[in-house]
């Protein structure tokens, strides 16, 4: 429970920092930060397995590139329901969902 709660403030730390290196995302404050970071980790739980299920047969096409656009497009989606939190379009989304990625991936390794 006490490494949910963690990688949930570090991926929302996270969250307040992509505007000052992705331009074109905005981050109005600690709260939208924590609901996106929730939102983000609700999808990738539930929506995100369906959907590279349904997209496998693009993602073996691509060598599993298409998995960094499903991100994307997941990323910028969230932006339509936060409010405080936006996105300005595609590769804004792109960026965005890289980091968030790795720095989800550093924190899953480190805990």
């Amino acid at each position: 429970m006490i490494s949910i709660l963690l990688h949930i403030f570090v991926i929302a730390g996270t969250l307040l920092l992509l505007p000052h290196i992705v331009s074109g995302i905005v981050v109005s404050g600690w709260y939208a930060a924590i609901v996106v970071a929730l939102l983000w980790g609700i999808i990738g739980v539930t929506l995100k397995p369906v959907l590279k299920v349904l997209t496998l047969p693009i993602n073996l096409l691509t060598l599993g590139l298409f998995s960094f656009v499903l991100n994307a497009l997941l990323f910028w989606l969230l932006a339509t329901f936060v409010k405080g939190f936006a996105v300005a379009g595609f590769v804004p989304a792109l960026e965005g969902s890289v980091v968030l990625a790795l720095v989800s991936w550093v924190v899953s390794a480190v805990l």
